[in-house]
């Protein structure tokens, strides 16, 4: 939009087909429209009620609720990631100035003026300036020096994604069960979709639970529905992480590169696309000459604070689902 000459280089080849983000808030919402796929996206999304917290025998401890936002949309959206990211790759080719080649993957970045990217097979690509957007494990930020500052949360968690047409006629909004033994989330996804995610104990692994057989007595309370779909089960280690540095000379970090939170409060995906509108424009106004290039050091003094307070808000809601009860009182005063 600010017609800069843009590559993207992306390893998946086509739209990464596993189902991982699923909420947005109304800011990340607002962000969507001025990319011009509001609408698009509305097609796509569910706008959600809120967020409950339960006890272990489903009492409600607190209720959220989210309704239209200051911003002009819905403050709890719940979505299919991959969906999201077909509509952002179709809006990128209105754009000429936007190459996307997918299918290639980095293994070298030489820091410098301009930065030198080696990818796969040897070629070699120069860039004014780079954006790591990586992920936790990202090369761009151990190419610059950058580490990862832990900030005490390490669980392992199973995340499982059902599909029904049946509907389970459950409060419209995502569910967080407080437990000692097991917490566990539940949330609508679409029309059809549904999600849980369930603490793993520390002898279980995502193969304990690969059909839905095996998953019957974690979605019995949910759900008496024989009619279900297993999509995907899996694992994944929720932490809270935060790069000390998210910037040398004129390669920057963004999203999961620089930030790792836990997805209790539905804020790990929009951090990243709050970063990248952040530092967007400011490399526009000084790539056109039309901005100093100091403003370019305001990137990581506006965006880590804001960053590390959404991970202590999700650290807070995890360690009152995880505590038991007894901490609703407490995640009350904080959301």
């Amino acid at each position: 939009q600010y017609g800069i000459e843009t590559l993207l280089l992306e390893r998946w080849p086509d739209v990464y087909p596993q189902p991982r983000a699923v909420h947005l808030d109304d800011e990340v919402y607002r962000i969507l429209h001025k990319l011009g796929i509001a609408e698009e996206f509305a097609a796509i999304s569910r706008p959600a009620l809120g967020l409950q917290l339960l006890d272990e025998d489903f009492t409600v401890l607190a209720r959220f609720h989210r309704g239209q936002g200051r911003q002009g949309f819905p403050q709890a959206n719940m979505f299919d990631q991959p969906e999201l990211e077909q509509l952002l790759r179709d809006n990128a080719t209105r754009y000429p100035q936007i190459q996307l080649r997918g299918g290639v993957e980095v293994v070298d970045i030489l820091p410098g003026t301009p930065v030198r990217i080696t990818l796969t097979g040897g070629e070699v690509v120069t860039a004014d300036y780079l954006l790591g957007c990586d992920g936790a494990n990202s090369l761009v930020r151990r190419r610059i020096g950058s580490t990862m500052r832990d900030l005490g949360f390490e669980q392992r968690w199973l995340v499982i994604d059902i599909a029904t047409a049946t509907d389970l006629h459950l409060w419209d909004g995502v569910h967080q069960v407080c437990s000692t033994h097991r917490a566990a989330t539940y949330m609508r996804i679409g029309t059809s979709r549904y999600r849980w995610e369930f603490q793993l104990l520390p002898s279980e692994s995502a193969s304990d639970f690969s059909s839905l057989e095996t998953l019957r007595p974690l979605l019995a309370p949910w759900t008496g529905v024989d009619q279900l779909e297993l999509l995907r089960v899996t694992e994944y280690t929720f932490r809270a992480q935060l790069a000390d540095r998210w910037r040398r000379d004129n390669i920057f970090l963004l999203g999961d590169a620089a930030h790792l939170t836990p997805p209790f409060i539905g804020q790990g995906m929009g951090a990243g696309v709050r970063d990248a509108m952040n530092l967007a424009w400011k490399l526009a106004g000084v790539l056109h000459r039309e901005l100093p290039a100091s403003v370019l050091d305001s990137y990581e003094r506006e965006r880590k604070p804001h960053a590390l307070s959404m991970i202590r808000l999700a650290l807070t809601v995890g360690r009152a689902m995880t505590s038991g009860g007894r901490f609703g009182s407490l995640a009350r005063r904080f959301i």
